[in-house]
């Protein structure tokens, strides 16, 4: 069974679910069975159209998620029945109960974690864990400074820069349950949380009393609040754009430019791994790290709602939501 999406309007382009017949495994190929796959904004963005990678239609929708092996072709030597296993690439189409592809398609995943952390791990931890480790050379009591820091990847950067050592400011918009929002983000290791108006009406003179100034920014939200991060960069930091929930342009100072030497810079973990996908030694590495994490309880699954697959229309519905829990399907 699968959740395919045609060219509609997005309330009813997953309406549809469809039985379809596997084809039978080849000398390379592996039989999946899906386990659980997340409904995360960017597999909306790919249906509304507006993500770069676009799937012909009909197409099964979905683009992370974990599987078990169930039967192996001949000559399949990394794989065996049993294993956990991810799609690599963006596009795959995890929300579907079972799939025939290539073994150099998938990528094995360690089975003690858990099914919720292997389902939801490839896309937003890998995404924070690269932004850390790619952009700027950051030792213990270094300052990374990030908008959307409720979401999954700013929770995410949250918990892997307190394991490495860094220390985070981390601006949220003004909500009515700003106080819960607060208490939540720093019990997964936040050191400082601010709203923007806060950091507009104040700044963050006090907070750079106590750590250094940030080299490492990171922007999803852009507009003013991209600006924000931006302003408040040390000399030759660095700002790394993974996102653009505000849909609006940078508001940039140009004296950040000329007097402070700060770079911008754009990341988008598909092209990562696109790039690495050849050799896969530095994908195997970032996930091991990113579930040595997650063993030593330095990192944590989302918080969740599971979503038996039949019901998945309001997984979907609730996806498209501001502030509602990341929904899995559960095949």
């Amino acid at each position: 069974e699968a959740a395919s999406s045609s060219p509609s309007s997005v309330n009813s382009k997953l309406n549809k679910m469809e039985q379809l017949l596997l084809p039978p495994i080849g000398d390379r190929s592996v039989r999946l069975h899906m386990l659980a796959a997340p409904v995360n904004p960017a597999d909306m963005n790919m249906i509304q159209g507006s993500y770069p990678v676009l799937c012909p239609l009909p197409a099964v929708g979905g683009n992370e998620g974990v599987a078990e092996v169930i039967e192996v072709g001949s000559d399949v030597t990394s794989l065996r029945p049993g294993d956990w296993v991810m799609p690599i690439d963006a596009g795959f189409g995890t929300w579907r109960t079972g799939a025939v592809c290539e073994e150099d398609e998938l990528i094995s995943v360690p089975k003690d974690i858990s099914l919720l952390g292997a389902a939801t791990i490839f896309v937003n931890p890998c995404t924070a864990y690269r932004m850390l480790h790619d952009f700027q050379t950051l030792t213990p009591g270094c300052t990374v400074i990030q908008n959307a820091s409720n979401s999954a990847v700013g929770q995410a950067v949250i918990q892997i820069a307190a394991a490495l050592g860094l220390k985070t400011i981390n601006i949220i918009r003004d909500r009515p349950n700003c106080a819960e929002l607060i208490d939540e983000l720093q019990s997964l290791g936040a050191d400082y949380v601010v709203t923007e108006e806060e950091v507009m009406s104040t700044g963050l003179h006090r907070v750079f009393e106590e750590v250094p100034k940030p080299k490492l920014g990171l922007n999803c939200v852009g507009g003013l609040s991209g600006g924000i991060v931006f302003s408040n960069l040390d000399y030759g930091g660095t700002m790394v754009t993974y996102g653009g929930m505000a849909k609006r342009p940078l508001q940039i100072p140009a004296k950040s430019f000329i007097f402070h030497n700060v770079t911008l810079k754009g990341f988008w973990l598909t092209q990562w791994k696109r790039k690495h996908k050849e050799d896969k030694a530095q994908l195997k590495a970032m996930l091991n790290a990113v579930c040595d994490l997650m063993r030593g309880g330095q990192l944590s699954a989302p918080h969740c709602v599971q979503t038996p697959f039949h019901q998945y229309t309001h997984a979907l519905q609730a996806t498209v939501q501001s502030h509602s829990r990341k929904h899995v399907l559960i095949m």
